[in-house]
């Protein structure tokens, strides 16, 4: 046999020992509990065993040691015929529950055959060995009884195979397909050049290249089940990238000048080999993590799409209901208004209290009615905006001036001056902007028992500012960013005797950012007052250059 050739030899094979490998290990890693991996596992390896042992027999220089290497090969050949007939036995299924007869019988008949490969009532001796080439050995009765079972274990994976394909839907079929082309094409090959030839033929040629007429099965049947689990195509780039250095670091080895490089090389295939699997490994569980998050996500879209239905239902429904019941609303409290007028006769001082008690809740129940109203207009987009060149100080000082004999009365005091160097002339809606001042002095009002309220106007960096600072409850930092979320109401208020939805400021943010503005909340904490404000773009301000005088 010519210097090419042997080397030739140990390429392929030791590149399609490679490959299995890291199939095998890639499969297996995918999913550890799998059947179909761990036993895709078991015929990877023992396939890798067989080829390799397959190859040194015609490697070594002594008849004992290649006698034994021939009999260690019909040893992983029983196995094989094993592992790839529970391969179909339990393709493609993740867990199958295996039976007593299989348990009990079927695999201790392996395992007596496979040591009888190993004794002379197998293979009796050496009958022609030459260096280089396979041997010549006796052939013994036992090869009758591995004959019968390795045959009867592959044409009944074959069975299995061809049942489930035929059973399997139109859709999930391909992958017994290639499961099948995979298995015809490998026993062909083994079957004439391992089987027909060195025995009828005693032509041992093509012996060394058993791993190779493997190949076709291996990638095959990963093939299918990469399909079936729909691996990704960039763990197949790591894998092929891997497969490519490997390659490289074979041939190196191969083409070593002394034994050391060859064993320095060896080592380091090796190692690259152990590294490899760990790479691809690590790969798989990265895109792994990525399908998750997508699904995550998928799940998280229709979920959140879900949701927008439901808040625009809620809303639609808070619209009919705050219609129909602010109609009834409004009559009494029309009704309420004439009585304690006396327009239906004279009424006593307790009656009249009555009467003016139930105006006030019937009032406070309109006022909760119109805010849902504006919740409903405002995420269904029918809010109507009048926008208006309107002056900001007058409209807060008219604000002031409603509520001072309020604040007057809980012994609070409204701290306002009207800027005249300040021109604050500015296009908006002065109903929503009022709406907005309002609510955040009356609820500075609401929330303190003493002391100023000061509200502020002034243009800072290019913006006009509106601020309403009192000394009340206060709030910590966790309530900072979240006043102005509907139906939120701060930790601060618990336990504390006010009424309130949590609806006034987040109706306050959307007229603000209507304007293109801002609103914010700040506090140094429980107890020391707090600051509520907004700004409005100098854009939309008259005269940007008459801010300041």
């Amino acid at each position: 046999m010519s210097y090419f050739l042997p080397n030739l030899d140990l390429i392929s094979v030791g590149l399609v020992s490679a490959a299995t490998a890291i199939m095998g290990f890639v499969i297996f890693f995918s999913n550890k509990r799998s059947r179909t991996n761990q036993f895709f596992l078991l015929f990877s390896l023992v396939t890798i065993l067989w080829g390799a042992v397959n190859y040194f027999i015609y490697q070594v220089d002594s008849p004992v040691l290649a006698l034994w290497l021939t009999r260690v090969v019909m040893f992983a050949a029983t196995w094989q015929a094993f592992s790839i007939f529970q391969l179909f036995y339990v393709f493609p299924s993740d867990k199958v529950d295996l039976s007593k007869n299989y348990k009990y019988l079927l695999i201790p008949l392996v395992a007596f055959t496979s040591l009888l490969t190993v004794t002379p009532y197998f293979f009796g001796g050496i009958t022609e060995y030459t260096v280089g080439q396979a041997p010549i050995v006796s052939k013994g009765p036992g090869l009758i009884m591995f004959g019968l079972l390795s045959v009867s274990l592959v044409l009944a994976g074959l069975f299995l195979l061809v049942k489930k394909t035929l059973r399997a839907s139109e859709k999930s079929r391909l992958p017994f397909i290639f499961v099948l082309v995979g298995t015809f094409l490998t026993f062909l090959l083994i079957i004439i050049f391992n089987f027909v030839l060195p025995i009828f033929f005693e032509n041992v040629t093509f012996i060394p290249f058993g791993a190779v007429f493997t190949f076709p099965f291996i990638i095959f049947t990963a093939y299918a089940i990469i399909r079936h689990n729909l691996l990704n195509v960039k763990i197949l780039a790591a894998e092929f990238l891997v497969f490519a250095v490997l390659a490289v670091s074979l041939v190196e080895m191969i083409f070593s000048n002394s034994l050391v490089e060859k064993i320095i090389r060896s080592l380091m295939f090796l190692t690259l080999l152990f590294f490899s699997v760990l790479l691809v490994r690590s790969v798989r569980k990265e895109v792994d993590q990525r399908v998750i998050l997508q699904k995550l996500t998928e799940e998280l879209e229709t979920a959140n799409g879900k949701l927008k239905e439901l808040d625009k239902q809620k809303t639609d429904f808070l619209s009919i209901a705050a219609h129909q019941l602010r109609t009834p609303m409004s009559i009494a409290k029309g009704y309420l208004e004439l009585l304690e007028d006396g327009a239906y006769g004279n009424t006593s001082p307790e009656m009249l209290k009555v009467f003016t008690d139930m105006d006030t809740s019937n009032e406070h129940l309109i006022k909760l009615i119109d805010q849902f109203l504006d919740i409903s207009r405002i995420e269904q987009g029918r809010t109507k905006y009048d926008f208006k060149m309107e002056n900001v100080q007058d409209l807060v000082e008219g604000v002031v001036k409603e509520l001072r004999a309020r604040a007057h009365d809980k012994g609070l005091k409204l701290v306002w001056k009207k800027d005249a160097d300040i021109k604050s002339d500015i296009n908006i809606d002065a109903e929503k902007i009022r709406h907005v001042v309002f609510n955040f002095i009356d609820n500075a009002i609401k929330y303190s028992e003493h002391g100023d309220i000061k509200i502020d106007l002034k243009i800072q960096k290019r913006r006009l500012v509106v601020t309403v600072k009192d000394t009340g409850l206060g709030f910590g930092k966790e309530d900072e960013g979240r006043f102005f979320q509907k139906f939120y109401r701060g930790e601060n208020v618990k336990g504390v005797n006010v009424g309130g939805t949590g609806i006034g400021l987040y109706v306050c943010r959307m007229f603000v950012e209507e304007h293109k503005g801002e609103v914010w909340a700040k506090s140094d904490g429980r107890g020391k007052g707090s600051e509520f404000g907004f700004s409005l773009p100098v854009a939309t301000l008259a005269q940007s250059s008459d801010l300041k005088k």
